[in-house]
Formats: structure tokens, C-alpha cells, sequence
């Protein structure tokens, strides 16, 4: 039998071997019989897309500081001395969404700037301002300064209908070396464990993208932006063929936010938290595979809640698409509109379930956000109570009590001490710290020791500092 079957097999490879150099198939190779069979190219959507990507430079201007300063014996024989200024620059790339002069990049490439300018492609300079940054997804909205011109503009694509396979380019400003464009193709969809952003779901690309790409188009054969190019992963620092881009829907939602004038994005929040389902989780449900976002927990009254989300229920999908882990369906909750519902499938005990949860923002009353300024190890971070919407931005429990660290500068004493943004403050030196109020109190009391207990990552931690 296997014989047989492999002379079969020789028999059908010789026929095909002949046929394909039989003069036959020769006679399909020919000259072209027109110029316009020469011209077969990416030129035309180049020429078109190319106006509305920019080079985007940012500046930060930080000081060179002498610690020696800080002794009163060096600063009266030596002086004051002054102190160095240097500035830091970076390089990125963005693109035109409105003809107005709105510009999309990355918030890593503006992050801290002092001054952001924007250069088009043909060579003139506008200075810009920061609409708006999110830095859960990001992505930052810029708008170019003193002119009342109409500039050429991309178009958003429905990035939920782009497949594997689709034919992409990329354009930016690698290295610094000028716009430039590289193709490929799309080669993965709702890549969700990059761990880049909050919102794990990105588009992988093969087109090559190399540092000075960050917030440059990616875009698909009809001149839509299919896009925003943010992250390469390379062992080298330069392109591997693997890239990622952040969903042109989930761009489309920033640059709303920052048309309508918000300094924040507004998003969906679903009052529930999620985890994502292991395959000994699946086997103790009989699920074929580990697929799907599983109910954690519900928050009272929240939207979940209303619409009868119960903890254990498996989410499956939302609007009639597949729900694949809790990242998926983060990112396709959050590209909803406001307002309205969705349409959740869940599985409850292995049978199917619909539930309609509104599209509304989260409780964010009583956040009461201030930047400690005493001379304290808190000096210059921002701190926050933690409400529904921080908790969700945060990815906190929405039981969660004290002060959480929301932001705080690179040269700060709090972030030299070692504060991280996303510490939680529990207490400090035995008094509990319930509000933001509560730490500026304490904060502003002259103390020798200081004793902290905060969470991080989850985890207790006792500190003393001072002494």
C-alpha cells in the first residue's frame, strides 16, 4: 500500500515538474504590453498619505544638579554655584487628524516636554501645544500653534474589519533620517500580552518600524489610517519585523475626547473586575478551550450589577464579537461610545446569557487630587483618594482604602526616596490616611523618622526613612 501510494505521489511531482517547464509554460512569461503594467506601485496612497505624517521633537529642559550645594560649608567658601542646564530631546513621529492642525503621536514621546515642535513634510516648523495626553492608551493629542490654515488629513479606517494578511505601510521618522515609508503586511490582530498600555490589543505588522516611528501612521491601501505605530520588539534596538500599532478605533476615541474639549478621556467603565481564564479553569467549567473574560467580582450598583453581571459568569463576547481574555474585552468596552449599552454574551452555569450594560463613566466625586508640597518625603507627588474612576484607571479593587500616587517628576524627592506612581498609602507614623487631606496634614509635621506603610503590586510593605 505505501508503494502504491508513493509511486502515485513521484508520478503526479513528474507531471508537475514537466508541465511547469513545458514550453507552455514558458509562453505565460511575456513582455509587457503597456507602460502602465510598469507602473505598478505604492506611489499613488504614498503621495496622498504622505502630507498629513510629521516629525514631531520635543525638549525638556532639566538641571544638572551639584549635590555638594546642599552643604551650607561648600556654598560659603565655593559660592552658590549655579546650577547646569541641559536639554534633553526626543524624536518622534505623529499624524494629522483634522484639518485644523490636529496632530496624533505617542505620550512617550512628548512625555515632561518643555516645547514641542512639529515639522511637516514640506520642511516648515510649527510650534504645538498639548491638547491632551492618555496615558492608558498612549496616545496624545497636539495642536499646531498661530495658523489658520487648512492642512491635509488622514481618515480613520474601521481597524475591527483590518485581517492577517492585509497589505500595510508605515511612515515616520526613524532615527531621525527623514520620512520614510516601509511596507508589510498586518500579522497579527488583538495581540493582547505586550504589556505597553492598559489597553492590551494591538495590531502586529512586519512593515519595518525603527525608534523616531512612535506615533507615525500605519495605514492600509485605501490611505486610511489603520493605526498609530508604538513599539517594536527587537533585540538590537532596530527592527525584527515585529511591530506594533495601536488600533485606529481606540485613536478615534482619544482624538473625540480632545475635540470636544476634554482634558481627560472619558470611557465606559463596566463596575466589575475580570481575570482571565487558565486552563485549569476552563477543564473545572468544561470549556473546549481557555477562552473568554471571567467575573471576579462585581462593585454594588455599578453597571455590571444593574444589568445582573454575577461573579463566575464567563464573558464570551460584546456587540457580537469574540471576547478572547479580559484584555480583549477591555479594550472593545472602552472603544464604545457613551451612552446607550452593549450587548454582553456570558455563559452562566454552561448556558448562554444576554445582558445590556450601560455605557456610562465612572463615580469620580470626592477624588480631591493635590501635589504634596512639604518638605517631607511626599514632596512633589501628585496623591489622590481613591474613587470608582481612579480605581479603574488604577486597576485597583473598588474596595480599595488610603492614598494612591498618581503621578510624580523623575528629579522629585518623593520619586529619590523611591515612591512609585501607583503606591498606595495606608498610614504613616501609626495615623491612618483615609484622604488626600489626611496625607497633606501629616506631611506638613517637621518629623526625624519617618514610619510608611503603603501597597505596592499587591503587597504590604513597611518603610522607615529619616533618621
Amino acid at each position: 500500500m505505501f508503494r502504491a501510494n508513493w509511486t502515485a505521489v513521484v508520478t503526479a511531482l513528474c507531471i508537475a515538474f514537466s508541465a511547469h517547464f513545458s514550453p507552455a509554460a514558458a509562453q505565460d512569461r511575456r513582455v509587457p504590453s503597456s507602460p502602465a503594467e510598469l507602473r505598478l506601485s505604492y506611489a499613488p496612497i504614498v503621495q496622498r498619505v504622505q502630507p498629513a505624517v510629521v516629525n514631531v521633537y520635543a525638549a525638556k529642559v532639566v538641571q544638572n544638579r551639584n549635590p555638594l550645594l546642599d552643604d551650607p560649608i561648600f556654598r560659603r567658601f565655593f559660592g552658590g554655584g549655579q546650577q547646569q542646564e541641559q536639554v534633553q530631546r526626543s524624536l518622534g513621529s505623529g499624524v494629522i487628524v483634522d484639518s485644523s492642525g490636529l496632530v496624533v503621536t505617542n505620550v512617550h514621546v512628548i512625555e515632561g516636554a518643555d516645547q514641542v515642535k512639529v515639522s511637516l513634510s514640506d520642511k516648515r516648523e510649527f510650534e504645538a501645544e498639548i491638547v491632551l495626553k492618555d496615558s492608558r492608551s498612549d496616545l496624545a493629542v497636539l495642536r499646531l500653534k498661530d495658523t489658520k490654515e487648512k492642512f491635509p488629513a488622514l481618515e480613520f479606517t474601521n481597524s475591527d474589519e483590518l485581517m492577517v494578511g492585509d497589505v500595510v505601510m508605515a511612515i515616520g521618522n526613524p532615527f531621525g533620517v527623514g520620512q520614510t515609508v516601509t511596507h508589510g503586511i498586518i500579522s497579527a490582530l488583538a495581540r493582547t500580552q505586550v504589556g505597553i498600555t492598559d489597553y492590551q490589543f494591538f495590531i502586529q505588522t512586519d512593515a519595518a518600524i525603527n525608534p523616531g516611528n512612535s506615533g507615525g501612521a500605519l495605514v492600509d491601501m485605501n490611505g486610511r489610517l489603520a493605526g498609530i505605530n508604538t513599539a517594536i520588539y527587537s533585540r538590537s534596538g532596530g527592527s525584527q519585523g515585529i511591530g506594533f500599532a495601536i488600533p485606529a478605533n481606540m485613536v478615534r476615541v482619544v482624538v473625540a475626547s480632545a475635540k470636544g474639549g476634554g482634558k481627560a478621556v472619558k470611557r465606559p467603565w463596566l463596575g466589575a473586575k475580570l481575570q482571565a481564564v487558565t486552563p485549569e479553569i476552563a477543564e473545572s467549567l468544561g470549556l473546549r478551550s481557555p477562552s473568554g473574560a471571567l467575573v471576579a467580582s462585581v462593585v454594588p450598583n455599578g453597571p455590571a450589577a444593574k444589568a445582573g453581571l454575577k461573579s463566575s459568569d464567563l464573558i464570551t463576547g460584546i456587540d457580537g464579537q469574540a471576547v478572547d481574555d479580559p484584555n480583549a474585552f477591555d479594550y472593545r468596552f472602552a472603544t464604545r461610545p457613551l451612552g446607550g449599552t452593549a450587548q454582553i454574551d456570558v455563559q452562566r452555569a454552561g448556558k448562554p446569557v444576554k445582558l445590556a450594560v450601560a455605557l456610562e463613566t465612572a463615580p469620580d466625586t470626592g477624588r480631591n487630587e493635590l501635589v504634596v508640597t512639604a518638605r517631607s518625603p511626599f514632596q512633589g507627588a501628585k496623591v489622590s483618594s481613591i474613587t470608582p474612576a481612579v480605581a479603574d484607571e488604577l486597576h485597583l479593587d473598588a474596595d480599595t482604602e488610603g492614598v494612591v500616587i498618581t503621578e510624580l517628576g523623575d528629579d522629585s524627592p518623593a520619586a529619590q526616596v523611591g515612591f512609585q506612581k501607583g503606591d498606595i498609602i495606608l498610614a504613616v507614623n501609626n495615623q491612618k490616611i483615609g484622604k488626600t487631606g489626611d496625607l497633606e496634614k501629616v506631611a506638613a509635621v517637621s518629623q526625624r523618622l519617618w514610619r510608611i506603610t503603603l501597597v505596592r503590586g499587591g503587597q504590604q510593605i513597611n518603610v522607615t526613612l529619616g533618621g
